[in-house]
C-alpha cells in the first residue's frame, strides 16, 4: 500500500469484520508527526491473538492463510522511524495507532481519505462512524450521527445521492484544511 489512506481502508476492513457498530478514525498532523487512530467497538482480541497480530502469517479470516494489513502497516510506520501500537480488549474493542515521521523520505503520502471514508459508508452504511482529520490547530471530520439526523428516517448512508454528497464534502474540506494550512506557513 503507498498511502495512509489506503491503510486506514484496510484496518477498518477489520473492525467491520470483528461485528463493530462504532468506528472512530482520526489522523492527526502535527509538526514532523502524522498519526492515525483507528478505534472500534468490535468483539476484540485475545491476548493470545493479540501478541501474534502483527505476524503476517497470523489470520482469523478463512479465505486466506496470511493477514497483511497490520504487519505492513507496522513496517510502514517503522520504516519511518515510528511506531503501531494495537491494543484490544475481547468484548469491548479494538485501537489501532500507527505514528509516522512525516519528514522521513519512506512516509507514504495521506492520499484520498475522503474517498476511503466515502468507501466505508458506502460499504457499511449501518456503521457509526466518526472521521476526524487536524492539521496543527485546524479540523475538519465528518460524524453519521449527525448525518442522519439531518436525512431523517428511511434514506440510507448508501444511497447514491448521499455517497456523492459525502465524498464531495469530504474532498471540499480535506482541500479547504490544506489550504489553510498553507496560508498559515
Amino acid at each position: 500500500m503507498k498511502e495512509i489512506a489506503l491503510y486506514t481502508l484496510d484496518i477498518a476492513q477489520n473492525s467491520i469484520t470483528a461485528q463493530a457498530k462504532r468506528l472512530e478514525i482520526t489522523l492527526a498532523e502535527e509538526g514532523n508527526t502524522i498519526t492515525l487512530t483507528i478505534a472500534d467497538n468490535g468483539k476484540g482480541m485475545s491476548r493470545s491473538l493479540l501478541a501474534r497480530v502483527s505476524d503476517p502469517f497470523t489470520t482469523t479470516r478463512t479465505t486466506r492463510k496470511m493477514g497483511l494489513g497490520l504487519p505492513l502497516l507496522r513496517m510502514a510506520a517503522e520504516q519511518t522511524g515510528g511506531s503501531l501500537t494495537i491494543r484490544s480488549t475481547e468484548g469491548v474493542g479494538t485501537t489501532v495507532e500507527a505514528v509516522f515521521r512525516a519528514d522521513h523520505i519512506d512516509c507514504p503520502p495521506v492520499g484520498d481519505m475522503g474517498g476511503s471514508i466515502t468507501l466505508l459508508l458506502q460499504g457499511a452504511p449501518e456503521l457509526e462512524l466518526i472521521y476526524t482529520h487536524r492539521l496543527g490547530t485546524d479540523q475538519i471530520g465528518l460524524d453519521t450521527r449527525q448525518l442522519r439526523e439531518e436525512l431523517g428516517e428511511g434514506i440510507s448512508l448508501a444511497e447514491p445521492e448521499v455517497v456523492l454528497w459525502v465524498r464531495d464534502y469530504l474532498q471540499e474540506q480535506e482541500a479547504l484544511l490544506r489550504d489553510n494550512k498553507g496560508m498559515k506557513a
